[in-house]
């Protein structure tokens, strides 16, 4: 049984000891929220605003699973993408490059041997078509399938193949076959319209700017290339719910584009014997028994969602603990435990 007093005292410790200003919090099954709330406020220099259910998060990397991962989903339970064909097979753009050689499974699974994360602008300069260019032409680290490693690049990519797939801009593809239909209205890429800004979270301080980053994407990638794979996106704990909702009751609906079939391989070990188990994009939660039960996805900025097909319950903690410290600890030590208290492993 899932105590709401033990998540909103461990939740206001993290308040109390300035792991983040606030939180929202959300629990559900595959019939939909159970129980949620939202603890703090919403900027420490404003003690007047509390923290809201409906506060808008910079979820960060989040938007690799919201966009990325499902567009790709859609397209591969539309038969538009075999995800273990050689990408230089059937897109033009990497004809001829090392990045060729590589397939969308082994980009979803970060096997690819991709160049680990660099600074695009440094690279490539600020000329969006220029990045692309040089992201989809660079070497590669390592052979495919040799190793995990952790690289933002493989969204970039899988991004900038949903786009060439489907012949629309990722946001607009996004949106109309999986946001929209589930009835994420809150969802969408940064900058944020004016109207929606005041009831977004603050994250780090820029110097430049002289103030909060808040309604803007964190992430200088997201920023430089607008809409990407990488991240960008901002959501409401609701939305994230109608998301994993969905991911539950995908055996039997298929109204966001991708069914179980999907949702169960993504939620499977697809690594093989290397270190550091994943699936597509989503990892196994550390300390659980078996390793492949509890599935998560965190965002740089303080954003988690977790997903438990055989307990048939996901959840999601949304806090800006960016506003205080870039650091991982100890925001991890609370996620531990609040994914404890939730799934009881």
């Amino acid at each position: 049984m899932i105590s709401a007093d033990d998540v909103v005292e461990l939740l206001d410790a993290g308040c109390r000891d300035r792991v983040f200003p606030g939180a929202v919090w959300r629990i559900g099954d595959v019939d939909g929220a159970s129980v949620g709330g939202a603890v703090g406020v919403l900027d420490p220099e404003r003690p007047d605003q509390p923290m809201r259910d409906d506060t808008v998060f910079d979820v960060a990397s989040l938007t690799k699973v919201l966009a990325v991962w499902a567009s790709i989903g859609v397209l591969t339970a539309a038969e538009q993408l075999v995800l273990d064909r050689r990408l230089d097979s059937f897109w033009p753009d990497v004809a001829g490059y090392e990045l060729g050689q590589v397939t969308a499974h082994q980009l979803l699974t970060h096997t690819a041997g991709l160049p680990l994360r660099a600074n695009l602008k440094n690279l490539y300069g600020t000329d969006r078509a220029a990045i692309r260019t040089g992201v989809l032409a660079e070497a590669l680290h390592r052979p495919p399938g040799q190793a995990v490693e952790y690289t933002d690049r493989a969204a970039l990519i899988l991004g900038y193949l949903a786009e060439y797939l489907s012949g629309e801009p990722l946001d607009q593809f996004v949106t109309r076959r999986v946001w929209a239909p589930l009835g994420m209205v809150s969802t969408q890429f940064g900058p944020l319209p004016a109207g929606v800004v005041e009831r977004c979270a603050p994250t780090e301080f820029d110097p430049e700017a002289g103030a909060r980053i808040k309604g803007t994407p964190h992430d200088y990638s997201a920023r430089l290339l607008g809409v990407c794979g990488i991240a960008g996106a901002f959501s409401i704990a609701a939305d994230l719910g109608a998301f994993l909702q969905h991911m539950l009751q995908a055996s039997n609906e298929t109204t966001a584009g991708f069914g179980s079939d999907w949702v169960s391989e993504s939620l499977t070990v697809q690594t093989g014997n290397l270190d550091a188990e994943r699936g597509y994009f989503w990892q196994p939660a550390p300390v659980t028994a078996p390793a492949d039960d509890v599935w998560v996805h965190y965002g740089f900025t303080g954003t988690a969602m977790w997903i438990c097909p055989t307990a048939g319950r996901w959840a999601t903690l949304l806090t800006n603990k960016l506003y205080y410290t870039r650091e991982r600890e100890p925001l991890m030590a609370i996620r531990d435990q609040f994914r404890s208290l939730i799934f009881g492993r």
